[in-house]
């Protein structure tokens, strides 16, 4: 890889299991790290006042949601925080083989390096706090789930402890088997990899090996909650889509928030993710490059989204005044009526349409 590449970010490493992956359009390259910088970027920020403002207003929506939003924007936050400073690995091996004129297999080429540099705690980190964010993502849609079972009750008052238990705990457990079970001081590349901070994927013939931690400590976990999130998402639209079939004025109305709400929970999943996986399993190179895009516009602009949809969106709801001062200046149409037949005084009649009504 030259080091061109290597210096750059780009968001989809995270399913990227093969060296020649890489080879795919260098030259939009600097896009995709601008891409991903730009994006990572602004959801940090996104994020963060996202939390703040969950926190501030938490009495309006009870205890649960809040928990659980907030969990989501601190291990989201920290995730793109570790992507944007620790994904490069700072450590270079430079293996120099010696010319021989034997037809064997050189010593430097068997050369195993002992660990060296903080990239593998970078690793761990990455893979630990990647795992968190979607662990509340699944456990925040299955405080929706339950919210529906129990409409009554609301959420059972055990939810939050075993949330928090869970949410934090789970993902340690695999970070820790993955550790165990894989790294070496003297062979670290069992773990992770060589130039990038993330998960080893590959074998020696550099083919993707489900022995290797980037499937069960990765990409195995996150189909699972994938699914199950993607099972909540279909209930939840059921639910809500299968009342109020009217088609009339007020009945849209109710669609269009019944979308939105839909919307606004398919985005704290994390659903988008799902093109990471197509991303894996595609070979036609002209599609992997528009799948990387699209994989780094939707998922490094994900905190961004969470921001519009659950700080941005309420507050601006809550405040309609706001709304009012942004929208267009209103004209109202002048309307003056004349009589024409002789001998009789034009009376007046000045009228002023309104237009004050409801938007459509």
């Amino acid at each position: 890889m030259s080091a061109n590449i290597q210096e750059n970010l780009k968001f989809e490493v995270m399913f990227t299991v093969t060296p020649s992956a890489f080879d795919v359009n260098y030259q939009y390259s600097e896009a995709l790290h601008w891409i991903s910088i730009t994006g990572c970027a602004l959801s940090v920020v996104g994020l963060s006042v996202t939390a703040l403002y969950q926190i501030i207003t938490r009495k309006s929506r009870g205890g649960s949601p809040t928990l659980l939003v907030v969990n989501v924007c601190i291990s989201m936050t920290v995730f793109y925080l570790l992507f944007l400073f620790g994904i490069n690995n700072p450590v270079e091996h430079v293996n120099v083989a010696k010319m021989s004129g034997e037809n064997i297999v050189p010593e430097s080429d068997h050369h195993k390096y002992s660990d060296q540099g903080p990239c593998t705690a970078f690793t761990a980190l990455l893979q630990y706090f990647l795992l968190l964010t979607f662990t509340w993502n699944t456990l925040y849609g299955i405080n929706v789930f339950l919210l529906f079972k129990n409409s009554v009750s609301g959420t059972p008052s055990w939810f939050p402890l075993v949330a928090m238990a869970v949410g934090w705990g789970l993902p340690a457990v695999i970070v820790g088997i993955s550790l165990g079970s894989t790294y070496r001081v003297e062979e670290p590349l069992g773990y992770r990899q060589e130039e990038f901070c993330w998960l080893a994927s590959v074998d020696h013939n550099q083919k993707f090996s489900i022995k290797k931690p980037m499937f069960w400590g990765f990409v195995l976990p996150l189909l699972l909650m994938l699914i199950s999130n993607t099972a909540i998402l279909l209930h939840f639209s059921y639910k809500i889509c299968r009342t109020n079939p009217n088609l009339n004025r007020s009945g849209k109305t109710s669609l269009k928030k019944k979308m939105m709400s839909s919307f606004s929970l398919a985005v704290m999943l994390g659903l988008s993710w799902v093109t990471g996986y197509i991303l894996l399993i595609t070979q036609e190179k002209n599609l992997k490059f528009i799948l990387s895009v699209v994989f780094c516009l939707l998922n490094t602009t994900q905190g961004v989204q969470i921001f519009i949809l659950f700080a941005l969106r309420p507050f601006l709801n809550s405040n309609p005044a706001i709304l009012n001062y942004l929208h267009a200046p209103e004209i109202g149409f002048h309307k003056k009526s004349f009589f024409l037949w002789k001998n009789k005084i034009p009376e007046s009649n000045d009228s002023y349409k309104s237009t004050d009504g409801d938007s459509p």
